[in-house]
């Protein structure tokens, strides 16, 4: 997989909502380099912010909004062509996240996407790969604030990718939650990371790989106090780890941690990183860990740039596509009655939107792409589902928050309308809803059907009317009544109001 960028395509924007820190990052892929325009750090502990019943607390919340806050002004001033945000473990965990969501994309003004674990270490080897290439065999390590990210690659795509909850963040309130810094604390937090890391232990074992690298905060920042102390070159090795370890026992307390090349704003979390960055580089045979270039933000760069290349080429490659794909050879979906449901549907909302966001339009050719996944599993209520494999599935390219929304379409295909009420209450989503139910009617008897039968248009007053003759009626008198059926149940719904003529 590599990145095809053409020259036109203007600096990106990339903003990564970790649990311990957040990073605003613009930056350019052109002619296969990558050029930074603009980085940006603020330490707001999201993770920290999770209540014991994994709520995010209000004043975690006015960290991260004020912070967003901050960077919507310097997105405004900066302008760049196109902006992602994703946020990680946090919000995956945090129970009340839609609401936090809400403000968070207010403040930001741009949607956020929360991403699984595996996508996310498969963004961080992405930007680690594109930024520092090489043909051998590597282990990639990311120790974020609730989560640590471990991938195997050996060029521009990762083989092995996931994600273990364990992070920096998480693992220091638990056993450090008092600032003391003692060796009994420091085995705990060990036997915890190594609990969590253990079924690593054999996909990521030692004969996988030839060079291991360590992506984002811990690493950089321990690197770094290596570097400053004179105790390496910049590489991480066992030995620096027990020093640095040892000198934290020493000075016993967060007060205190007085050491050449740590700053200040990474005090609170170093034991937890700590912990286990010293875990790993035992448990897996690491000799030494050089901090890598790369990380999530250029990841996201990198991928935002790949899908506009396949938008603007017909060679580009846009990963969510061959992901699609995919699913749709290991679930056995009829693909050829998934290309009539798409193309219909598409034929209807182009009709309706065409100007409509480049997203939705591949949002809902996914979905009918993916509609009948559930018939895996049973024909009976094979929606529901569809749905539930279209929103859980790991989907190489894709964000939780994007496989909801196929998801919610997807369930939406058939039957009532009810279930999904709260995204009707989208207008763009109910157009979707409708086009994707109006092509599974129009295609139902699963052959070829005639796309002039049928045109849809989008009403001045924000109706929608489906226009046939009395002929075709008369030709396809069950389409017809499905089609009648299908407009008393919008009535009855009252989102968007269908008219037959």
């Amino acid at each position: 997989m590599s990145v095809t960028s053409p020259t036109a395509v203007g600096p990106l924007a990339a903003v990564d909502m970790g649990s311990n820190s957040f990073r605003l990052e613009i930056g350019q892929v052109q002619d296969g380099r990558y050029r930074r325009h603009l980085y940006l750090k603020e330490t707001v502990r999201l993770g920290a912010g999770l209540d014991v019943d994994g709520m995010l607390t209000e004043e975690a919340t006015e960290r991260g909004l004020r912070c967003l806050a901050s960077f919507a002004q310097t997105l405004k001033a900066s302008a760049p062509m196109r902006i992602r945000a994703v946020a990680t473990q946090t919000l995956r965990e945090a129970r009340n996240r839609d609401q936090f969501l809400l403000r968070a994309e207010a403040a930001l003004g741009h949607p956020i996407e929360v991403i699984s674990g595996r996508e996310e270490a498969r963004l961080i080897y992405t930007g680690v790969a594109f930024l520092q290439p090489s043909g051998k065999p590597r282990l990639v390590i990311d120790i974020g604030g609730r989560s640590t990210e471990m991938i195997l690659g050996d060029g521009p795509a990762p083989r092995v990718a996931e994600s273990f909850q364990v992070g920096c963040v998480s693992l220091s309130m638990r056993y450090f939650p008092d600032g003391r810094y003692t060796r009994a604390a420091f085995r705990a937090a060990q036997v915890a990371a190594g609990a969590e890391l253990e079924e690593a232990l054999v996909p990521f074992s030692r004969r996988h790989w030839r060079e291991a690298l360590g992506s984002s905060g811990t690493a950089g920042a321990v690197a770094d106090i290596l570097r400053a102390s004179g105790k390496t070159d910049g590489r991480i090795t066992a030995e620096g780890l027990r020093w640095l370890i040892e000198r934290c026992i020493e000075l016993g307390h967060i007060d205190k941690l007085d050491i050449p090349g740590m700053k200040p704003e990474r005090r609170a979390v170093i034991p937890g990183g700590l912990a286990i960055l010293y875990t790993i580089c035992a448990q897996f045979g690491i000799e030494e860990l050089i901090a890598a270039k790369g990380a999530l933000r250029q990841g996201v760069i990198v991928d935002l740039s790949e899908r506009l290349a396949a938008g603007n080429q017909a060679s580009g490659h846009d990963l969510r596509d061959a992901t699609v794909a995919e699913l749709q050879r290991r679930f056995n979906v009829d693909v050829d009655q998934a290309e009539r449901v798409a193309k219909t549907a598409q034929r209807f909302f182009e009709s309706a939107w065409p100007k409509g966001d480049a997203e939705m339009h591949k949002e809902l050719r996914w979905a009918a792409a993916l509609h009948e996944v559930g018939l895996m599993v049973s024909h009976h209520d094979h929606h529901r589902h569809s749905s539930y494999i279209v929103s859980h599935v790991d989907a190489p390219g894709f964000s939780q928050s994007q496989q909801r929304r196929l998801g919610e379409l997807v369930l939406g295909q058939r039957g009532g309308l009810r279930k999904i009420e709260a995204g009707l209450s989208r207008e763009l989503t109910a157009w979707q809803v409708l086009c994707l139910r109006l092509a599974v009617i129009e295609c139902h008897a699963r052959g070829e059907v005639d796309a002039s039968g049928l045109a849809l248009t989008r009403l001045a007053g924000g109706g929608a009317r489906l226009s046939f003759s009395a002929q075709w009626a008369e030709e396809h008198p069950r389409t017809a009544y499905l089609l009648r059926e299908e407009a008393d149940l919008w009535a009855r719904q009252g989102a968007l109001l269908l008219t037959l003529n």
